[in-house]
């Protein structure tokens, strides 16, 4: 009877050691665009935006090496990555582009905006303490007579630090860039059309 007693003491505490382990860490991206000087009343609907299905998944995809990848249980994006990079670049373009009406569809469903902005993540490449890579194919469509802008984005920043809050913040300047190159082109088709 005593082992009995000493073998369920063992394993009470071997389950209290699996509870007692690190705590999961979310991380978001942020929007880091600067603010436009000039207003504007352009109408923009961002989304949809899809992402590789490697990284498609809570935990952060962490590369190791050209052909392998790590699934970091503990360290988490806070929301679908798809969902964080609509809402950052919608963020980022209300500053870029002066309006305050991006919104991101298809909650809107587009319905009053000027332009929908589509976006397909090829590559999204994490490597805490070195880089922080993507690589988009994107497309504006006017939706007044439906002309379209394709464009292409690829970014490498170098992560500032060794954790994953500074991977993130690399992540957040690589979509920063992609920001700025639908914003330009915005802009372009819109200087057109008047």
């Amino acid at each position: 009877m005593e082992r009995l007693v000493a073998l369920a003491i063992v394993f009470a505490l071997a389950a209290l050691a699996g509870c007692a382990s690190s705590p999961a860490h979310f991380y978001t991206l942020s929007a880091t665009a600067p603010t436009s000087t000039a207003a504007s009343k352009i109408a923009v609907a961002v989304g949809p935006v899809s992402v590789p299905a490697a990284v498609d998944r809570p935990q952060i995809v962490v590369s190791t090496s050209a052909n392998q990848v790590t699934v970091d249980d503990f360290n988490r994006w806070a929301s679908p990555l798809q969902d964080n990079l609509a809402r950052v670049v919608a963020e980022n373009l209300v500053a870029l582009l002066g309006t305050p009406r991006v919104t991101l569809f298809p909650q809107t469903l587009g319905a009053e905006a000027d332009y929908r902005v589509q976006i397909e993540i090829r590559n999204f490449e994490s490597v805490p303490g070195k880089s922080a890579a993507l690589d988009a194919v994107w497309t504006v469509r006017r939706t007044r007579d439906g002309k379209t802008e394709t464009g292409r984005t690829s970014a490498r920043e170098v992560v500032d630090g060794n954790g994953y809050e500074a991977l993130a913040a690399a992540h957040s300047r690589g979509v920063a860039r992609l920001s700025r190159d639908i914003a330009d082109v915005v802009r372009t088709m819109d200087g057109a059309a008047r």
